[in-house]
Parts: C-alpha cells; structure tokens; sequence
C-alpha cells in the first residue's frame, strides 16, 4: 500500500507547523496506546495505514537477499516489503478519545523492539491470517506474559480457508473471555470497528465486579 511521502516535494515550500488535520481537536480528554501485532505478513501495516486519520509513519524496506534463510516467508513469497522497526498512526473514536496506534515488525529478528512497543499499551490487536496461524502464536504468547489484553482479528486474504470461531479459539488456546472477530485490514470501517471491539473489551474490564470471597 502507498502512503504518501512525509517529505516535502520537491520545488515545493515546506509547510510551516503542523498540518490541520494532524492537531488534535481541545475537546480530546484521553489517549490511549494500542499495539498491533502478529506474525510476518499477516497486515500490520495495512491496518494501521487504513485506519490512521494523519499521515502514518511506516518503516518499510525493500526485502533483500540478505533475508533469504534468515525470515520465513512460506505464504508470503511475493511481498516485497517489510517493516523494520514500528508503524505508528491515529485515530479519533469520539470527541473525547484517541488512539494511537503501533504496529509491531514481524519477523523474528525485530523482535527485539516488541518490549519496547508495548510498553504503556492498554491493549491490543492479534492479527491473524488462517493460512498460516502458527506466526501469530508467538505475539499471544509475549502479550499473556505481559499481562496486556487483547484481541484477535481474522484478517480477509484471498483464497484462505475460513474455519469456525470455535476451531480458531482452540487452536489458538483462547479462552472465551478474548473477544474474536473478522477484520479486512484494507477497509477503514473494518479496521476502526475492530480497535472499537477492543477499546469496549478494555472497557469491560475495568468495570467487572470482583468476586465476594
């Protein structure tokens, strides 16, 4: 996906402060840290591209062959792309709540940045892709550690197979209480109503009634 360029074209002024649409409304009382993760491919940074209401700031670079035995691209031979450190982009729910969105890098040997990312996240996304659901298990595996709550979009690719709910929160060993929904991370609509999903999930959490001993 194509993102227009951050810099300034060429011959043209730079703009002088921030662009109208990248302030913040004065009526916009919280902001909260969501990060969106998953394996390599999985559509980390289409999501937070078609969804961010600024400019996103992406960190793709071109794929080498410096790559070749190192990242593992089974079902993914033709992406040509990757992220190398963080995508990061915003969106207004409401008057009064932002998002702001990072989408972590996938493969293994970026890993390294994901403690980084998720710190001072409230939550976040589990991207999946039912081609190939053994690259988002490590991502649910390091948020349980974390303790950060989350949950898994099913992301729309071409010709996957599509299984139940019941088939996917198994294999994933989800318990019931994560919410999972279908997502295309392509679509604004789409990606806004599964970050609503979570922000209402967050939500939730905060207002449970303690057991009585």
């Amino acid at each position: 996906m194509d993102y227009r360029s951050s810099e300034a074209l060429a011959g043209s002024e730079a703009p002088v402060g921030p662009r109208s649409e990248d302030t913040l409304p004065s009526s916009v009382s919280a902001a909260v840290k969501v990060v969106i993760v998953g394996g390599f491919g999985v559509g980390k940074t289409t999501m937070v591209g078609s969804v961010s209401e600024i400019r996103p700031l992406t960190t793709e670079e071109t794929m080498t062959q410096a790559g070749v035995g190192v990242d593992d691209i089974a079902g993914v031979e033709r992406k040509t792309e990757t992220t190398v450190a963080m995508d990061f982009g915003r969106i207004s729910l409401n008057d009064q709540l932002v998002l702001y969105l990072f989408g972590t890098p996938g493969q293994e040997r970026f890993w390294f940045l994901w403690d980084g990312l998720f710190e001072g996240a409230l939550g976040a996304v589990v991207l999946i892709d039912t081609r190939r659901l053994e690259v988002s298990f490590d991502a649910v595996g390091r948020l349980e550690e974390r303790a950060v709550p989350f949950v898994v979009a099913i992301n729309a690719f071409p010709h996957a197979p599509v299984y139940p709910m019941s088939e996917l929160r198994a294999a994933m060993d989800l318990p019931d209480s994560v919410p999972m929904v279908d997502c295309d991370a392509r679509d604004r609509g789409s990606s806004r109503d599964t970050l609503l999903t979570l922000v209402r999930y967050l939500h939730s959490l905060t207002t449970v009634t303690p057991e009585t001993p």
